[in-house]
């Protein structure tokens, strides 16, 4: 390759990487899995070696890449918090143990599993959590302490803690949070997030900590920063403190003095893959003796006294047999590929999501293919691609009526999916019916998909009014259930009744209204009535709702079907009422900031004053800010409050400002 071709290149490598480091790092949706991202990556690395003229200070291979959102406050760290470099071989690793020889250093390695998520930073002063941050570009990251917070396997205190401490750690979402999250997503009608990085960098970053607090994130934590009164000479000793601590750490972690060992201990960890409960994409080999480290120092990126071995990914060919069509709760049709089982990252798998007509007509997946299939994240199977057309194969055309209840299927505007509009639609009623007695909806205990599908299937339910007429004889006409069982499902269903109003709102389904929208709409307009005549207008002026949800809301009152629905509940007895407790006004239009400890309320506690009495509890500090509420501890957001004369007051001043305000009222 000549130098201006190489040129030309590099610049179209880091458009495409750089433009992948902003989808992953900052909106957490990147377009490139992790192997595709690394080949662009040691292309570019390959590249800039050959011509050392085209490397640049802006390169990505020159900057740990990992941004700083402006929604957070800036938190510089004092240890940089440095990314590692990657092997794709033990040929590479075997590499990496001779430049440490070369060193003068005898090797001795700690191994651990590389925990797939998002890198933090953890601080603590005399025993008590003070801050957390994200890792950022490795010198500035984002102060996310409140979120941190939620997280129940980070320590609020320490026992016999030192003066000052700062671990690092990897935030991560467990299988089961993750799958728990897609369902809901589903049902919500949203895109889920695509593997369980995402939705733990997602849930990480959000401005309400009570969105994170309920998306069960974990944490491993793999290195102690910086610490006060304390001196280790192995990291293998740190990691001993740390779980001393309380802090939860590798469940391996082990010395080996060759580079053989280390890689040994490396194919362990790639054959557990299947069997863990979180996600890992490598290994990391470390050297243990601490001033070792020092004296290897590092590059401008990476630690040369570690390396991260980067297990491939896992593809399998197999034949497609079927593609199987689903409607959804709104009518959406899924095409389903059902394909020969193949064993994928410890499972058998033999079915994968075409999403919609797009992706089909994009892979040109047809009934005979032999495809190829991976597990996305180790987790979710997903079609990557047609290794070879079967003999004879047609391309896939998708039904042109619904497959439940055979009425013509539509594109609606700006949509790629079909959608069955049909309002009496079967497959619509029971989706409808397994969200209305979801958890989060009606929580009607005993009511699952199983007798969700029996109920719709023999008539007895055609709309989640039905529930309410049902008698224990039509209950135990259906598979396994007897006198105790029926007579459970039906107090359940009759204790449903008592739901506050947000539980109904959600349970109707309507397009694009999640949970924490139905208790914004519920609160705001406190009945059903007044919900159901409301315009768009006033809808979208509710803080957190935006058009598109205040025309799906409109649109839901709108239809004949829904006003007969309504009808029916309420005479069944059903609560149309919000019962909680009205918001008051002594904080009307202003925004606060919560931050450090305060002497007796929580931080969560605090915001949830602030909100209940009109305000609005911000996690960052801003020109807009009114107050920032301050306890001990208070960190940046202080300093930040400071700086742009931004009020400061303590718990006593807050309380002070809410009993004012009732006095007043009451005289």
């Amino acid at each position: 390759m000549q130098l201006e071709q190489a040129r030309e290149r590099v610049k179209e490598l880091r458009s495409v990487i750089e433009r992948n480091n902003r989808l992953y790092y900052m909106d957490n949706n990147p377009e490139l899995e992790d192997f595709e991202y690394d080949a662009l990556t040691r292309e570019l690395k390959a590249l800039e070696a050959q011509f050392p003229e085209l490397v640049t200070p802006d390169s990505p291979t020159q900057h740990v890449n990992e941004g700083v959102s402006s929604k957070f406050s800036k938190v510089a760290h004092a240890v940089k918090m440095e990314s590692l470099q990657d092997a794709f071989s033990f040929e590479e690793l075997r590499d990496f143990d001779q430049r440490v020889r070369d060193a003068g250093i005898a090797p001795e390695y700690v191994v651990e599993a590389k925990i797939d998520g998002l890198s933090v930073s953890l601080e603590y002063q005399n025993g008590r959590f003070v801050r957390g941050s994200t890792r950022g570009d490795g010198l500035v990251g984002e102060d996310v302490t409140e979120n941190l917070a939620t997280i129940r396997d980070i320590p609020k205190i320490l026992p016999d803690a030192p003066e000052f401490l700062e671990v690092r750690g990897e935030v991560y979402m467990p299988h089961k949070a993750f799958f728990a999250l897609c369902e809901q997503q589903e049902l919500e009608e949203k895109t889920p997030f695509k593997n369980p990085r995402n939705a733990a960098a997602g849930s990480l970053r959000q401005k309400d900590a009570r969105i994170t607090a309920s998306r069960g994130l974990s944490i491993f934590v793999f290195n102690l920063q910086q610490v006060r009164g304390r001196e280790f000479a192995t990291h293998h000793e740190t990691l001993d403190y740390i779980k001393s601590l309380g802090f939860p750490v590798s469940p391996r972690y082990s010395v080996y003095h060759s580079i053989d060992d280390a890689i040994r201990e490396i194919e362990t960890i790639g054959q557990m893959r299947g069997d863990l409960e979180f996600d890992i994409d490598g290994a990391v080999i470390k050297v243990n003796n601490l001033a070792a480290r020092e004296s290897l120092g590092s590059t401008n990126k990476f630690p040369r006294w570690a390396i991260a071995f980067k297990y491939p990914p896992e593809v399998k060919q197999t034949v497609v047999r079927d593609i199987e069509v689903s409607v959804g709760r709104t009518g959406v049709l899924t095409p389903t590929a059902v394909f020969d089982p193949v064993f994928l990252a410890g499972t058998s798998v033999s079915r994968a999501s075409l999403h919609n007509e797009d992706i089909i007509r994009t892979l040109d997946v047809r009934i005979g293919d032999t495809i190829e299939v991976r597990k996305a994240g180790d987790i979710i199977p997903e079609v990557i691609g047609v290794a070879k057309h079967g003999e004879n194969t047609v391309p896939y055309a998708m039904p042109t009526v619904c497959p439940s209840c055979g009425e013509p299927v539509v594109h609606l505007q700006e949509e790629a999916a079909l959608r069955c509009v049909n309002p009496e639609c079967p497959a619509q009623s029971l989706r409808n019916l397994i969200h209305f007695a979801s958890r989060n909806a009606m929580a009607i205990d005993g009511l699952g998909e199983a007798v969700a599908i029996q109920l719709t299937s023999r008539g007895l339910v055609h709309t989640v009014a039905d529930l309410y007429t049902l008698r224990k004889e039509d209950l135990l006409t259906l598979d396994k259930f007897k006198e105790k069982s029926a007579s459970n499902l039906l107090n359940a269903i009759e204790n449903s009744k008592e739901n506050n109003l947000d539980k109904l709102v959600f349970g109707l389904g309507i397009r694009n209204i999640g949970d924490k929208a139905a208790a914004l709409l519920a609160e705001e307009f406190g009945t059903m009535e007044a919900l159901s005549h409301a315009t768009n207008d006033q809808i979208a002026a509710i803080e957190g709702i935006g058009g598109i949800m205040a025309q799906s809301v409109t649109e839901f009152f709108a239809k004949s079907g829904t006003v007969d629905l309504l009808q029916r509940l309420q005479a069944a007895g059903v609560n149309m009422t919000w019962h909680g407790q009205k918001k008051g006004t002594s904080l009307a239009g202003k925004t606060l900031v919560v931050t450090g400890t305060l002497p007796t309320l929580s931080r969560q506690e605090a915001e949830a004053l602030i909100v209940q009495n009109g305000g609005k509890a911000s996690s960052s500090v801003s020109k807009k800010t009114s107050y920032v509420l301050a306890g001990e501890a208070a960190g940046s957001k202080l300093t930040k409050a400071q700086t742009l004369g931004i009020p400061v007051i303590d718990e006593a001043d807050f309380l002070q400002m809410i009993a004012q305000n009732e006095s007043a009222k009451e005289q």
